[in-house]
């Protein structure tokens, strides 16, 4: 089973702890600090959506997303 990250681009205000939170670099970010994802690279660990202050993160299974 895989995962899905989905990011509310709205609320993000680029503080980059989702991708430094991230232990498998999943998630990195851009030139302006907004996450970049590779769900290849997603175990699912929801590290990137509890540490997020703003919400703007949600880890779903495949077979939810």
């Amino acid at each position: 089973m895989g995962y899905k990250i989905v990011v509310n681009y709205d609320w993000c205000k680029a503080c980059k702890l989702c991708a430094w939170a991230c232990p498998t670099s999943a998630i990195t970010s851009d030139e302006i600090g907004k996450p970049v994802t590779n769900e290849n690279k997603c175990i699912g660990c929801l590290k990137c959506e509890k540490i997020c202050p703003d919400m703007a993160i949600e880890i779903v299974s495949d077979e939810n997303a």
